[in-house]
């Protein structure tokens, strides 16, 4: 029979600037508290678990959030610089507006080829994939046959679904990863399975 490896990929809380529409990227934010109670909620959902590991990026709203979950397993959790949310360079802290206004046509340029766009100073998708799943395939190797989590970022979070689909990531945006949500993803010797997508423990 086929070992199955399980991934519970969860993307951390709301974050304090979440209503002023601006793109964080890379900035060390924290979680709100309708966030903390978004990760509780996964934490509990995950309770009975038997969890062998908990990951996440070492930015503070993923951090925070995996130590939540970690500890109803007494577990600490291992964090990697290489699972940080897409690198936006010149446009972190900046809404679509702003960005319109201070870097004309730079936004549709990314839409008409949204896998390869580089944003000044930052990442293009394909730079974020190329970081990611290499750290994600190293995790799930020590982890083989055991049931895992990683706590990371929404953009980080689709590369990893979009892998895991055989899916082209010009199609990244049209994977929905809300504030605190739960994925689960088995992992075969040939394929990966989804077993859930953007499920919600709890609503802001």
């Amino acid at each position: 029979m086929d070992v199955c490896t399980r991934l519970y990929l969860v993307r951390h809380g709301q974050v304090v600037n979440f209503s002023e529409g601006v793109y964080n990227g890379q900035k060390d934010v924290d979680m709100t508290e309708t966030g903390l109670r978004q990760m509780e909620a996964v934490a509990a959902r995950l309770r009975k678990e038997n969890l062998t590991g908990v990951y996440c990026s070492d930015l503070i709203r993923a951090k925070r959030g995996a130590e939540i979950i970690a500890a109803e397993h007494d577990l600490r959790p291992e964090t990697y610089s290489t699972l940080r949310e897409l690198n936006i360079g010149l446009w972190e802290g900046l809404t679509p507006e702003e960005i319109d206004a201070q870097f004309p046509g730079a936004l549709n340029k990314r839409r008409k080829r949204l896998d390869d766009y580089r944003i000044p100073g930052g990442e293009s998708i394909r730079d974020l994939d190329k970081r990611v799943i290499p750290t994600l395939k190293g995790i799930l190797h020590a982890n083989y046959g055991k049931s895992i989590v990683v706590v990371a970022h929404g953009g980080v979070n689709r590369v990893i679904l979009a892998d895991a689909m055989n899916l082209a990531l010009r199609y990244f945006y049209s994977l929905e990863q809300d504030y605190g949500c739960l994925n689960i993803i088995e992992y075969f010797s040939d394929c990966a399975v989804i077993k859930l997508m953007n499920g919600q423990s709890v609503h802001g």
